[in-house]
C-alpha cells in the first residue's frame, strides 16, 4: 500500500488518496484548487446520474457495483479533501486558514445537498433494495437503509421551493457552527491573567508553575530584574486552556483568583466580538425549521430517528433513572465539601461557591484517601503511559503497536506516527498522535477522526485505516517530559478506544467500516470501555513508572486510586445528566415564541439536575461545542447511553474468577471480533448481544459509579 502522495503531480488538496501533505494544504492552495475539485465532482455526478438513468431502464434491475461503488468514490474524494482541511483548521488554526475554510464551506454543503437530493440516485437505491434479483447481505442492507434515510434527512422528498429554503438553511447552519467554534477558540486564547505575587500562586507545585512561567515568557511578560521569568520567581500567566485552568482551580489557594478565573471560564464566548448567544438561538431555530420541513416534530425527533434510542421519552427515562440514583449522593457530597472547608478554616458565614468545588474536592480527597492526584503525575510520563496502553492492547486484542519507520507528512513537530501489527506481524493500520495543548491555534478537547478508512482502491489495492488521535494534555517543559494527570491518562485511553474501532475493523465495505454506520449513541462504547482499564492493576503497574528513576507507582497509591474511584461520583454523574437533559430539551422544547432564552431554559433544568445553581455570569451554553459545533446535537445523552453498554461490557472481564489470564484473553479476543471488528455492519444491539450473550442493563454502570450507595 502506498501511504503518501508526495510524488503526485497534482496538488495535495486534489489528490484524494494516501496521506494528505499537510504542508501543501495552505490557505492559498485551498482557495485556488478546492473550487476545481468541486467542479470536477459535479461533472462526475452528472455523468453518474446519466448512467443511472440508462441502467434503471433495464429489465433486470441494478447492481450494487453500479450504484454504491461509484457513489462512494465521489463522496470519498470530497471527504478526503475536506477532512484534511477541517483537520488542519482544528489543529493548526490561523485567521487565513479560517477564511479559506469558510470560503469553501458553502460549496461543500451545496454539493452534499445535490447528492442527498438526487432523485435518480434515490430511485436507484430503492431499486437496488427492492429488486428480487438482488441477494444482498446484512451489511449491504444496513448500508442501503442508512443511505436512504440520509437522503430523506437531506430533503430528497421535498418540492423545489421547500428544497431551496432547506438548502439555504443547511449552508447557514454549517456557517454558524464554524463561527461558534471559532468564537470559543478565540475567547479561550484571548483571555489570560498575569500573576506577580507569590501569594497569588500559593498551592501550586513546581511543574504547574513552570507551565505558567513559560506562558508568561511566551507572552513577553519579563521581570524588571530578570531576562526571563522563572518557575519560582515569576511572573506567571494563567489562561483558560485546561492544562493551565484546571490545576489552578484544583490547587490554587487564592480564592479571589479562583473566582476571577472561574467567572472568565464560564463567560467564554458570551460577550463582545465572540458572543455566541444570538448564534445559539439562530442554530436552534434553524434546526427546528429543518426538522419540521422533513416531517419531524422537532430536531430531537429527527436526531433520534437514526440512533439506538427510540424517542425522547426513552432518553429521558434513562436520564431520570440515573438522576434519581445520583441526586441524594450528590447532595451528600456537597455537604461533605462544605464540612471539609469549615474544618480547614473557611468562616462559618462563608458560602461555598462554584470556584471552591474543585479546590475543596482535592483537599477532601487528600483528607479521606491520603491521595494527592497531582503528586502522581511523575509516575505517568507520556511515553510510559503509551507503553502501558500498547501492552494492554497486545494482551487483549493480540496486536502490536510500534513507531512507524516512515517519513510521513505531519502538521506539527509534536505529532508522532504509529503502525498497528496483527499477531502475524502484518501491518493492519496506522495512526497519528497529537498529544499536547496548543491554545493559540488548536481547539480544546480531545477527539479521534478518520484520515483514511479501510477500503479497496479502484485497482483492488488494500487501503489501510489511518486515525487521527488528538488530545490537549499537559505539554513537556524544559525540565521534564509531559507528566500526565490521571484524568489525562483516562482521556488518552478513551480516544484510543475510538481509534481501535476505526483501525481493527474487519468490514469490507467502507460505508460500514470502523465507526461508520454505527449509531451515534453506541459509538462511545469502545472509548468508555477502554477508560475502565486505567484502574486495572496489571495495566497500571505496566505503565506507572517514575519518569526520573523508573520506580513503579507505590502499591498504596494504587489502592488509594481504587478507593477514590467513586469519589464525588454523584456530582459528576449529575453534571453529565444536566448537560444531556439541557441538550435534549433545547432541541425538543425551546422556541423563540416561549419568551425565554436558551440560557433561561437551562437554568430551569438546573433546578432538578444540579445541587449548586449556576451563577449569573455562567453562560456555559456559549462554549458547548459538542452540541453547537460538533455532532452531538440532541445526542449528548449518548455518553451515558453508551456508558451503560461499556460498563456492562467491562463487567464481562470483572466476572472472570481469580483474574484467569486465559479467560481474559479469550474475552478480549471476543470483544475484538464483535465490538471492534463489526463496526456498523450490524445494529449495536446485535453486536452487543454477540459479545455479551444478552442485552445490556444499567446494573454495572450504577455499581461502577458508586450510585448504589449513598455512603
Amino acid at each position: 500500500m502506498s501511504l503518501t502522495n508526495l510524488e503526485d503531480k497534482q496538488p495535495s488538496i486534489l489528490a484524494g488518496q494516501g496521506i494528505p501533505n499537510y504542508q501543501e494544504i495552505t490557505p492559498s492552495s485551498i482557495k485556488e484548487y478546492f473550487p476545481n475539485l468541486i467542479d470536477e465532482l459535479n461533472n462526475e455526478l452528472t455523468i453518474f446520474e446519466k448512467d443511472l438513468t440508462k441502467i434503471l431502464n433495464r429489465v433486470n434491475g441494478i447492481s450494487w457495483e453500479e450504484v454504491i461503488n461509484p457513489l462512494h468514490k465521489i463522496e470519498e474524494r470530497l471527504r478526503w479533501s475536506w477532512s484534511a482541511i477541517c483537520h488542519l483548521n482544528s489543529v493548526r488554526n490561523t485567521n487565513e486558514l479560517r477564511d479559506a475554510h469558510s470560503s469553501q464551506q458553502p460549496s461543500v454543503v451545496r454539493f452534499g445537498n445535490r447528492i442527498g437530493q438526487s432523485k435518480i440516485i434515490y430511485k436507484a437505491l430503492l431499486s437496488l433494495k427492492n429488486h428480487p434479483a438482488n441477494l444482498l447481505g446484512e451489511t449491504q442492507k444496513r448500508i442501503l437503509e442508512t443511505e436512504l434515510r440520509s437522503m430523506n434527512h437531506r430533503g430528497v422528498g421535498l418540492d423545489q421551493s421547500k428544497q431551496k429554503e432547506f438548502n439555504k438553511n443547511s449552508e447557514r447552519l454549517a456557517e454558524l457552527s464554524t463561527i461558534f467554534s471559532n468564537n470559543v477558540l478565540d475567547a479561550t486564547k484571548n483571555w489570560s491573567l498575569l500573576l506577580t505575587k507569590k501569594s497569588d500562586i500559593e498551592g501550586l507545585n513546581l511543574r504547574e508553575l513552570e507551565i505558567l512561567a513559560e506562558a508568561a515568557h511566551q507572552a513577553g511578560d519579563l521581570n524588571a530584574n530578570k531576562k526571563n521569568p522563572t518557575a519560582k520567581e515569576g511572573p506567571w500567566r494563567i489562561g483558560l486552556d485546561m492544562p493551565s485552568y484546571l490545576p489552578f482551580m484544583s490547587n490554587g489557594a487564592n480564592g479571589e483568583i479562583r473566582e476571577t478565573l472561574y467567572k472568565a471560564y464560564v463567560r467564554r464566548a458570551s460577550f463582545g466580538e465572540s458572543d455566541n448567544r444570538k448564534i445559539i438561538e439562530e442554530i436552534l431555530t434553524l434546526r427546528n425549521q429543518q426538522a419540521k420541513v422533513l416531517g419531524h416534530k422537532h430536531w430531537a425527533s429527527l436526531s433520534l430517528s437514526s440512533k439506538m434510542a427510540k424517542d425522547v421519552k426513552s432518553v429521558e427515562d434513562l436520564l431520570e433513572e440515573l438522576r434519581s440514583a445520583s441526586i441524594l449522593k450528590a447532595k451528600n457530597e456537597l455537604e461533605d465539601l462544605k464540612a471539609c472547608a469549615k474544618r480547614n478554616g473557611m468562616p462559618n458565614d462563608t458560602v461555598l461557591a462554584p470556584w471552591d468545588i474543585n479546590y475543596w474536592s482535592e483537599r477532601l480527597r487528600k483528607e479521606r484517601f491520603d491521595l494527592d492526584k497531582d503528586a502522581l503525575r511523575p509516575w505517568f510520563p507520556l511515553q510510559k503511559v503509551l507503553n502501558g496502553l500498547f501492552n494492554l492492547c497486545e494482551r487483549l486484542f493480540e496486536i502490536t503497536i510500534e513507531h512507524a519507520d516512515l517519513e510521513v507528512p505531519k502538521w506539527h513537530s509534536d505529532v508522532e506516527f504509529y503502525k498497528v501489527l496483527d499477531k502475524d506481524k502484518s501491518t493492519i493500520a496506522y495512526f497519528y498522535l497529537d498529544p499536547y495543548s496548543r491554545p493559540n491555534n488548536k481547539r480544546g478537547g480531545a477527539w479521534m477522526d478518520e484520515c483514511l478508512v479501510k477500503s479497496k482502491s479502484p485497482n483492488g489495492e488494500n487501503i489501510l485505516p489511518i486515525a487521527y488521535l488528538v488530545c490537549n494534555q499537559t505539554p513537556p517543559t524544559k525540565e521534564m517530559p509531559s507528566l500526565m494527570s490521571f484524568e489525562e491518562v483516562e482521556t488518552l485511553f478513551h480516544e484510543f478506544g475510538h481509534g481501535l474501532q476505526h483501525m481493527l475493523t474487519k468490514v469490507d465495505y467502507p460505508q460500514a467500516a470502523g465507526i461508520n454506520n454505527v449509531e451515534w449513541d453506541a459509538v462511545e462504547l469502545p472509548s468508555q470501555f477502554m477508560e475502565n482499564w486505567c484502574l486495572d492493576k496489571n495495566t497500571v503497574f505496566g505503565m506507572a513508572k517514575h519518569w526520573q528513576n523508573g520506580t513503579p507507582l507505590p502499591e498504596k497509591e494504587f489502592k488509594k486510586l481504587l478507593l477514590s474511584r467513586t469519589f464525588n461520583s454523584g456530582l459528576s454523574t449529575l453534571r453529565q445528566i444536566h448537560f444531556a437533559l439541557t441538550d435534549l430539551r433545547l432541541h425538543s422544547e425551546w422556541r423563540k415564541e416561549l419568551g425565554i432564552s436558551p440560557d433561561e431554559m437551562r437554568r430551569e433544568i438546573a433546578k432538578s439536575t444540579t445541587v449548586m445553581q449556576p451563577i449569573k455570569e455562567d453562560q456555559f451554553l456559549c462554549a458547548f461545542n459538542h452540541i453547537f459545533a460538533g455532532g452531538y446535537a440532541a445526542g449528548y445523552y449518548s455518553y451515558k447511553w453508551a456508558e451503560v453498554l461499556s460498563s456492562d461490557a467491562f463487567a464481562a472481564f470483572e466476572e472472570v474468577k481469580n483474574d484467569n489470564e486465559t479467560q481474559i484473553k479469550a474475552i478480549g479476543k471476543k470483544f475484538r471480533e464483535t465490538i471492534l471488528s463489526l463496526g456498523g455492519s450490524r445494529s449495536p444491539q446485535e453486536v452487543f448481544q454477540s459479545f455479551r450473550g444478552r442485552s445490556a442493563n444499567t446494573e454495572a454502570l450504577i455499581r461502577h459509579s458508586g450510585l448504589n450507595s449513598n455512603l
